[in-house]
């Protein structure tokens, strides 16, 4: 057995009835730093037991009472050695009688290693490896501890990267890591005052805790915050991403006692105010307050609204006449959505089409518009009338993978001229020049649709753009019409369009004509089409149908 002892990897100890040293292994002399011969006839402890402190005492005591009831004790705690370091271990005493002698086995188990694993568990679990800052369920945990203990009034927090998307697709993942640690140094190096707190949920999602006097003395420190992202971060790396960037934010705030006294209600409410400002922009500091409620849930009744208008096929198309400046003559209409809501009445898309945008639900709504256009496109056609209809079309809907097929089985299903069908784009949907969008308009042109550029003249590269795509229409935009009898200038950039058009074999047609003084202008310098409220404001189905009559009847 001493052999046994001796060679054992766990350090093993021998003690008498009084808990007084008899033998020690080797093991337990290496671990504890003491030599056996230092240690027999020794107190458990080493020391007499008024030398021990209050809480080595209590253990102590605990020992003897567990041994003596039952003759086992086990005790997982941290001890400090010969030398001064502190040791993890598992100890186990066991009661044992030889001959009627009392005597104690211990075993003592270095758990170190052990400990040391399940803290890095710990760590994982409760920090963000990439900031090493806390994790959403320490910050939960600790502004709950916060709002039992405080006095005083706890503001929560919440912000996001603007752009982080788009910054992610540039820098890619090593270089949006390296941002954000950057990020999150500069924000520590800004020591807010009354910071409880700094948490990372991940991506570009943080969350801040402060604890203070009076909440708005949080407000100095936010603008702090909003000052530090002016300054840009300087990314080094290839040509791509070796360049400054700057972090602009998005932040959402609540605090206690005034929006609400619970941890969850607070977060909430502070995330509320985050994607307030986030819809409306981004780069914003919102305190919450009811208005956003508000906002909020009229927000989610507008979406159930417009999903349920899609589905029941409530977006109607409503018909602005184009004529020929000359003549008057109707040479096609502009499709313009309407929504005919069951309570509301008839909407316009400003009281819509943002929504539209934001729950992406252009391409249901565009599918819907076109569905109708091609059925009063067919009977136009059965009636005898060859004027086309002109719908507006975003990059988003022209990015849609089964966008040219919805047109092109349309044309199919309702027997129509593509010629017949006109699409317009603006050149605000084009910005960013997708390779897919202009796959799908060469495509279109091929199949016979004619193409129009909506609103020209206002965006930001015009002219690469009718170098870039295949228009068949230049639509000058009201703009530009507005004074063009009076104004010098208006009167010179459309000459010059019309200019532009005429060299590259494109129509024009020029829109918001309001007078026949602006008809007659257009028309003397050698503009052909025009629609606006002069000859007529967008009108239903059967009204643009009873024009089309009146006009074939006067031939």
């Amino acid at each position: 057995m001493a052999q046994l002892c001796e060679q054992i990897e766990d350090a093993i100890f021998v003690l008498d009835s009084n808990l007084r040293y008899l033998s020690v292994n080797a093991s337990y002399e290496l671990m504890i730093g003491y030599k056996e011969s230092f240690l027999v006839g020794r107190p458990l402890g080493i020391y007499a037991a008024e030398f021990l402190s209050e809480e080595e005492q209590l253990i102590l005591k605990e020992i003897k009472d567990n041994l003596r009831e039952s003759g086992f004790y086990k005790l997982d705690f941290s001890m400090a050695n010969r030398y001064g370091e502190t040791i993890d271990c598992q100890i186990t005493y066991r009661k044992i009688c030889i001959d009627q002698t009392v005597f104690h086995v211990g075993m003592l188990r270095d758990m170190s290693a052990v400990v040391k694993d399940q803290k890095q568990v710990a760590h994982l679990l409760n920090y963000d490896q990439l900031t090493g800052l806390p994790n959403r369920k320490v910050f939960l945990s600790q502004a709950s501890d916060v709002l039992l203990d405080t006095y005083q009034e706890v503001v929560i927090v919440r912000l996001n990267i603007d752009r982080y998307r788009n910054l992610a697709s540039l820098l890619g993942s090593e270089g949006i890591n390296t941002l954000i640690q950057k990020f999150v140094k500069r924000i520590k190096e800004l020591h807010l005052e009354h910071l409880r707190c700094f948490s990372h949920f991940g991506g570009d999602d943080f969350a801040l805790l402060f604890e203070c006097q009076d909440g708005n003395m949080v407000r100095h420190q936010l603008d702090t915050l909003m000052q530090m992202c002016e300054i840009p971060f300087t990314m080094n790396g290839n040509a791509a991403t070796n360049a400054n960037i700057y972090c602009h934010i998005s932040v959402g705030v609540s605090y206690f006692p005034k929006n609400d006294a619970q941890v969850t209600g607070l977060l909430s409410k502070a995330e509320k105010a985050l994607q307030y400002v986030k819809q409306h922009g981004g780069d914003d500091i919102r305190w919450y307050d009811k208005t956003i409620e508000e906002a909020t849930s009229g927000s989610l009744q507008l979406e159930a609204d417009l999903r349920a208008a899609s589905a029941e096929g409530q977006f109607i198309p409503y018909y602005q006449p184009k004529f020929l400046l000359d003549t008057g003559i109707i040479t096609g209409f502009e499709a313009l959505v309407r929504w005919q809501h069951p309570t509301r009445g008839l909407l316009k898309p400003k009281h819509f089409i943002d929504a539209i945008l934001t729950h992406k639900l252009s391409f249901e709504l565009f599918s819907q518009m076109a569905n109708k256009i091609a059925h009063q496109l067919s009977e136009w056609q059965q009636q005898g009338f060859c004027q086309h209809i002109c719908i507006n079309a975003d990059a988003a809907e022209f990015s849609h993978p089964e966008f040219f097929d919805m047109v092109s089985g349309l044309l199919v299903q309702h027997n129509i001229a593509a010629c017949q069908l006109h699409i317009e784009v603006t050149e605000s949907s084009l910005i960013q020049r997708h390779d897919d969008v202009r796959k799908q308009l060469n495509s279109l042109k091929e199949l016979g649709v004619r193409l129009a550029l909506d609103d020209f003249g206002t965006g930001y590269a015009s002219l690469s753009y009718l170098q870039d795509y295949p228009f068949d229409f230049i639509k000058i935009d009201k703009s530009f019409i507005s004074k063009i009898d009076t104004d010098r200038t208006q009167h010179a950039i459309v000459k010059a369009i019309l200019d532009l058009a005429d060299a590259l074999d494109m129509h024009v047609v020029a829109e918001g004509i309001e007078t026949e003084q602006q008809r007659d202008v257009l028309l003397d310098m050698g503009c052909k089409n025009g629609q606006g409220y002069w000859f007529g404001k967008p009108v239903p189905a059967d009204v643009a149908t009873e024009m089309l009559v009146k006009q074939y009847a006067t031939e």
